[in-house]
């Protein structure tokens, strides 16, 4: 198994069907002992007894991780548990503000940022004193497949929350080197959860070309967190449907 015995973070594991939870499902098969986020605890803790059900060791802890107390939560009670944290995938957050860009509030704009930018800063701040005590680590964020220069229009909090995600991983990547904490992220295009699929309805044929499967982004992960891809760091790993 890739994962024996490592402890790994996941955070946004809210909705079963979705990408966190495909996620926790997988590393779990893979031996990973499982600590999972979510701003709701009775979501979180849902999620927990399905993964138990499976035979998973996993706890939940629900916190608001664009707070440095619910981001310094999660990785202290983490290492209460578990006493290390080998892998961190900071996977929370989201699309939600789409319109012009005019249009745009500055509660909306901050909203988009902290939710996947802010967030993905201090769950990394918070780990990274664990992963340099113990000898390394493995972090994995979420970006975009197309980067800055595909932004599409109508997103523009949440494009230029991904470009930071980018210049952060890049960044961290580049301090983690001496300390075997290796930083990378994942770029998606559109996956093929269910809630993607009831609110775009797209066609059979976009689904097949088009958009990425969950076993897609469950591999590049798997890679990007195991022994697989040591010395890998700072690379935005697109994931892409077929016909792009």
């Amino acid at each position: 198994m890739r994962l024996q015995n490592r402890v790994a973070i996941i955070t946004g594991v809210s909705h079963a069907g979705q990408v966190g939870f495909a996620l926790a499902s997988a590393f779990a098969l893979e031996g990973a002992k499982l600590s999972i986020s979510s701003r709701s605890a009775e979501r979180v803790q849902s999620r927990v007894q399905e993964l138990q059900s499976r035979g998973a060791t996993v706890i939940g802890i629900p916190a608001d991780l664009t707070t440095e107390e619910g981001a310094n939560r999660l990785i202290r009670e983490t290492v209460e548990q578990y006493g290390r944290i080998d892998i961190l995938v900071n996977l929370a957050g989201g699309l939600t503000k789409y319109g012009p860009s005019d249009e745009l509030t500055v509660a909306d704009w901050d909203a988009e940022l902290n939710n996947n930018l802010r967030s993905v800063f201090l769950c990394t701040r918070a780990a990274w004193p664990v992963m340099k005590r113990q000898g390394g680590g493995k972090i994995l964020n979420f970006s975009t497949a197309s980067g800055a220069h595909g932004a599409g229009p109508n997103m523009l909090a949440y494009n230029c929350a991904k470009a930071g995600v980018d210049a952060l991983t890049r960044t961290f990547a580049k301090e983690g080197k001496q300390a075997n904490i290796y930083v990378n992220a994942i770029g998606p295009g559109l996956i093929v959860t269910q809630s993607n699929i009831d609110s775009m309805k797209p066609s059979q044929e976009d689904l097949q070309k088009k958009w990425v499967t969950m076993e897609q982004i469950i591999e590049a992960a798997l890679f990007l967190v195991s022994s697989a891809s040591d010395g890998v760091t700072g690379a935005i790993l697109p994931v892409q449907g077929k016909g792009i």
